[in-house]
């Protein structure tokens, strides 16, 4: 990995940690907050604190579903520093949290529609950043370090919400985000090589295809013209290029699957096993650590070795194994010991976006990471449906029969589909 290129993005990685602090701060938090709020008993999950969960995944989702492709288009002509503007300032709005009832909903609806705008907006726009001033082999590896950081993020939140009070947690986590937006305000810069053509403002809209990508691609270029809309960009690019179908496929199952596994996982060990705030803290922040160290070490190597494909394929599989085994879960053991396999959930999203990225010029980044975010928008619109439904039937004393983890078990499932596809996407290195 290049350490100057590492340098260079400093100031957008730091804008994606605070981000991501100020996110999964709050995490471990909200099924307690909710449990104590719409339930009877503090200790024990209810089918409404579930529904309610599955009702703000898909509105959420919906408004992101929508707004993803329109950012990153608009980020393409107006600038991502500009475009990162909005969803953080949103973002640190509501700043607290009082234990009432009635707070709880205002709280739950005014952070609903926020999320329709902000939700995984800085996300998107950063990989969008990274692949236009990225390119070749050390694309893919910054995608694994961006989502490293954000992991890293992760790890120090989990270990904060696992000491900080509950109200302390929601003051620190927009304060976090305050900090986050002043420093990308002053720091961040649009270009960072302002001299190279494709990046040059002048020629943005003209949407030149670097030469590495024609040698790279196994399917025809699409340069999107500035006329169409946003979904229109959408449909013809996946109708010119067969390796962004198959990747948004995978993208489409492998978000389904997580955002599963979002929906039932907590409430499952919260009912099966009794897990509190603190347990939920301290097994996220085990799982954070491997997943850092995965994707900020493991990732490039396996990459360099294998190929971003065969990566995607292997973290699939582990994934697949992961939900397998909780789903069966007999003790409250098993979950921490299957962060083992926690890699494979890390692998895939930087190995989609890494493959995805190789079928467009640098100029139209943001618009094919606005497709990916927007598929995984529809994919976090569906999955609560299905397993909302399922995590609370099976979790109450009305299941047809007894089977806890059942819901995980479909996860794993959908994830299975997920490794399928990604089997039949072609190598580039096996290309003529």
């Amino acid at each position: 990995m290049d350490d100057y290129t590492l340098g260079e993005l400093r100031h957008i990685l730091t804008t994606v940690f605070l981000s991501g602090f100020a996110d999964i701060l709050l995490k471990p938090v909200m099924t307690d907050v909710t449990v104590a709020a719409v339930c009877s008993g503090p200790k024990d999950s209810c089918s409404l604190a579930v529904y309610l969960t599955g009702v703000q995944q898909v509105t959420v989702g919906l408004g992101t579903m929508v707004m993803m492709p329109v950012i990153g288009n608009l980020s393409d002509r107006y600038g991502i520093k500009a475009l990162l503007t909005i969803p953080m300032c949103l973002s640190i709005l509501p700043p607290g949290y009082r234990r009432d009832t009635n707070f709880f909903y205002a709280y739950y609806i005014t952070k609903t529609l926020f999320d329709m705008v902000c939700e995984g907006t800085v996300d998107c726009l950063a990989h969008a950043y990274v692949a236009k001033n990225v390119h070749g082999r050390q694309r893919i590896s910054m995608f694994g370090v961006l989502a490293g950081v954000r992991t890293v993020s992760g790890v120090c939140a989990t270990f904060s919400a696992r000491f900080l009070p509950i109200a302390s947690a929601f003051q620190v986590s927009a304060v976090s985000l305050l900090i986050g937006l002043v420093y990308m305000r002053i720091f961040l810069k649009e270009r960072l090589h302002s001299n190279n053509d494709d990046e040059d403002d002048s020629v943005d809209l003209k949407m030149r295809v670097e030469p590495s990508l024609i040698r790279d691609a196994p399917t025809k270029t699409h340069v999107f013209n500035t006329k169409y809309s946003s979904l229109k960009d959408m449909i013809s690019l996946i109708k010119n290029s067969t390796i962004l179908i198959q990747a948004l496929v995978v993208t489409f199952f492998a978000t389904f699957s997580q955002s599963g596994m979002h929906s039932a996982f907590l409430y499952f060990l919260k009912a099966r096993f009794g897990f509190t705030k603190n347990d939920f803290a301290e097994l996220l922040l085990l799982v954070t650590i491997i997943g850092s160290i995965s994707q900020l070490f493991i990732l490039p190597i396996l990459v360099s070795a294998i190929g971003e494909r065969k990566v995607l394929s292997t973290g699939l599989l582990m994934e697949f194994f992961n939900a397998a085994c909780l789903s069966v879960a007999w003790s409250a053991w098993v979950p921490y010991a299957t962060t083992v396999l926690v890699p494979g959930a890390m692998f895939i999203m930087p190995s989609v976006c890494g493959i995805a990225s190789k079928q467009v010029g640098s100029s139209e980044q943001g618009k094919v990471q606005g497709c990916i975010s927007g598929v995984k928008a529809f994919a976090g619109v569906m999955a609560p449906f299905v397993y909302s439904p399922l995590t609370a039937l099976f979790l109450s004393d009305n299941a047809p029969f007894y089977f806890p983890g059942f819901s995980l078990l479909c996860v794993a499932f959908s994830v299975m589909i997920g490794f399928i596809q990604s089997l039949l996407i072609k190598d580039h290195s096996s290309l003529p």
